[in-house]
């Protein structure tokens, strides 16, 4: 008896706690009220009318005319031809370029800042060269067997070898109107390894830097800040052509030359956005380590900011503003943002200024779990990829687009 009697206390005392177990609706509390919808942004009309000047034929377009140059591997005459055609290019939109010319010399093995042509050795799992991620990986890795490539006249194409010396990469600025002395950095890489094309790595991001260039440059076109639109070389041996022009042109920024011209031949970095394999977002391999051969409903655009960097704060302020512009001005993919920046040429700016990357994919977990099976592949060629492939690089270059014309400060001619 005694045990049932305090159990019934027990029970009367909980259940006349306040707001914890009301015994009747008009104990109940109010239900909250409901939260309006979120407005959606609203674009800029005179940015969208530049963004529509992108066009997914044209894109294409400027990815196959680099293919004409084989894998563009770094040290070779099809590299070197591939600066020169990027450069006539960008002359032909009314884009003044510069040259950074540095020397490259093969890390010996072993040494630190080794090229990218390998995966680490650690984090593998058992039979596998990818690193260890949540859910199916596949195996990665650099193809650097000729025979793999079954098209005879691209493989004669790929067949020089990589040779140390000099090296040349091309920039081209479109220089403000009003603050000249501020500058927006937009990248990608040129060159590529694999015995392919290098179609996707890096020929999407290529391509979009180009269009970019090409609309910024329209004689109609201004804007209050510069813009310079910069294609590395040597990304594939461990990003230095990126590092070579922060070496060179870091401490020239924001000087005026000469004194009194409104001239700044390196203005302050004001951020710094790297495009790099922009088109191949098929989902995760399955067990059997393939991927979908389609695009996947839910591809998207990831941009990424390296949480560890000096700069981290900014460059994540950086990153919003830019998936702000995709929700925009982007027609087809949306944008995620993530804080895990790494192996491109974003990298070397990521201490100095707010920079940031577009990626297909999230660079550590996604790409190197082999999400892309033609990374480094002899598949990485024009034809594997479809419109919608094509579509998703397409949607980066609406999305960068759309967030330099704002952070720039971009008018129309009328």
């Amino acid at each position: 008896m005694l045990r049932v009697v305090c159990v019934g206390v027990v029970v009367a005392a909980v259940s006349f706690v306040p707001g914890r177990f009301p015994l009747n609706a008009a104990q109940q509390a109010p239900a909250p009220a409901a939260e309006p919808p979120l407005a959606p942004p609203v674009p800029d009309a005179t940015v969208q009318a530049l963004v529509g000047r992108l066009d997914l034929e044209r894109y294409k377009a400027t990815i196959k005319g680099l293919t004409q140059f084989g894998d563009r591997r770094q040290g070779t005459d099809r590299n070197r031809a591939a600066v020169d055609w990027i450069q006539q290019q960008l002359e032909s939109y009314g884009c003044p370029t510069e040259r950074i010319k540095y020397e490259y010399v093969t890390p010996q093995r072993g040494a630190r800042g080794r090229g990218r042509g390998t995966q680490p050795a650690g984090n593998k799992r058992p039979g596998q060269g990818a690193s260890t991620i949540f859910g199916t990986a596949a195996r990665t890795g650099v193809n650097n067997d000729p025979a793999a490539q079954p098209d005879e006249k691209l493989r004669a194409l790929n067949s020089q070898p990589a040779t140390d010396g000099p090296r040349e990469e091309v920039f081209c600025t479109k220089v403000g109107s009003k603050t000249p002395g501020e500058m927006y950095l937009i990248g990608a890489h040129m060159d590529g390894i694999g015995w392919g094309e290098a179609a996707n790595d890096d020929g999407s991001g290529t391509a979009i830097v180009m269009e970019l260039a090409r609309i910024f440059s329209s004689p109609d076109v201004q804007t209050d800040r510069t813009v310079r639109f910069a294609l590395w070389n040597n990304e594939e041996t461990g990003l230095n052509g990126a590092r070579a022009y922060v070496a060179q042109r870091q401490a020239l920024q924001g000087q005026e030359n000469p004194a009194g011209s409104g001239k700044y031949p390196e203005p302050k970095w004001l951020g710094m956005i790297q495009h790099d394999m922009m088109m191949f977002d098929h989902g995760m391999p399955g067990p059997d380590g393939k991927v979908s051969p389609e695009q996947r409903r839910e591809a998207d655009v990831n941009i990424e900011f390296q949480s560890s960097s000096k700069m981290a704060a900014e460059s994540q302020k950086l990153a919003w503003l830019v998936k702000a512009a995709n929700e925009k001005y982007a027609t087809d993919y949306p944008a995620a943002v993530g804080p895990h920046m790494t192996n491109t040429d974003s990298g070397p700016f990521m201490d100095l200024v707010a920079a940031i990357s577009l990626r297909e994919n999230e660079r550590g977990a996604q790409i190197g779990g082999g999400w892309d099976p033609h990374w480094h592949q002899p598949t990485d060629v024009y034809a594997t990829f479809s419109d919608a492939d094509f579509r998703l690089g397409l949607n980066a270059a609406q999305t960068t687009l759309g967030a330099v014309a704002e952070l720039a400060g971009v008018t129309v001619k009328k």
